[in-house]
């Protein structure tokens, strides 16, 4: 058994890597001073696979709730057919920007930026919406920051301090920050109390339940995989705050979610060993 372990390490990093990959990919190492200096904290944040992709649709589902930011990606994306390329720019987008240099970090910020520029419209009530709206840009943000950390200290660092988490929160501003969000907050305490202040605005319609079903019957390109998005859309929801399910009409029982959790666990630390290979 020794000798094919290798491969099939090889074979795991592989079927994940797949899943981020867009044609025309290198494979070249991010090199240079960037954004965030090694040992950041949200370079350990940023860099686990598993709980990156579990915190990510949990970001989904609470972006999905503000009626304006829903409507960009409705009325300007094909996301329900293409919910794979919006995970991969996603992604790259995150990575590029934790972990390039500067001039790439910088690059990708400016590109996000053009582009919100273009997404404008109005709601089917006539209430106008743009991307590049400081306050919606905000919404976008704390969903992002505190789904990501909760979905991180749920699975590698549950005894986090409280420094750490106050300074990943302060370390992903800079980067939402020069996407153009204000006033973001910099520590725990205060990205609780800006997400809570955004409930007033949430509701589900006929929208918000088209891309919840969207999210839920994604099925990635490459069969393997199916298993792995399906347990991390289960973890995704587990990991939401119980208005938020609520709202979504969601649920995880509390029979099955010790297992939930134990499962995205052991495969949180199966992915860090095939993706930890040279």
């Amino acid at each position: 058994m020794t000798p094919r372990l290798p491969s099939l390490r090889g074979a795991i990093a592989e079927e994940v890597r797949s899943l981020f990959r867009e044609e025309g990919d290198d494979a070249s190492v991010y090199e240079g001073e960037g954004l965030f200096p090694p040992g950041a904290v949200i370079r350990d944040v940023h860099g686990d696979v598993m709980t990156m992709m579990i915190g990510g649709i949990a970001g989904l589902f609470l972006q999905m709730l503000h009626p304006l930011a829903l409507a960009g990606v409705w009325d300007h994306s094909d996301f329900r057919r293409d919910m794979q390329g919006r995970l991969r720019r996603t992604a790259r987008f995150i990575a590029t920007t934790t972990y390039g240099n500067r001039a790439q970090a910088e690059a990708a910020i400016d590109q996000v930026r053009r582009i919100h520029g273009y997404v404008t419209g109005t709601l089917p009530d006539g209430t106008p919406y743009r991307a590049d709206d400081p306050r919606l840009l905000g919404w976008v943000h704390i969903t992002e920051a505190v789904s990501f950390l909760g979905a991180w200290m749920r699975y590698r660092e549950p005894m986090m301090s409280r420094a750490r988490q106050d300074a990943y929160f302060a370390q992903i501003a800079q980067i939402n920050a020069r996407l153009g969000a204000v006033d973001l907050p910099t520590d725990r305490r205060g990205a609780m109390t800006y997400l809570n202040g955004f409930r007033t605005e949430l509701l589900v319609d006929e929208r918000t339940e088209a891309a919840k079903r969207a999210l839920l019957d994604y099925r990635p390109e490459r069969a393997s995989l199916a298993p792995m998005q399906s347990l991390s859309v289960q973890a995704g929801i587990d990991l939401l705050p119980g208005w938020a399910r609520r709202m979504h009409g969601l649920s995880v029982p509390p029979l099955t979610r010790p297992l939930l959790r134990t499962s995205a666990f052991g495969l949180t630390h199966t992915l860090r060993w095939a993706l930890a290979a040279p």
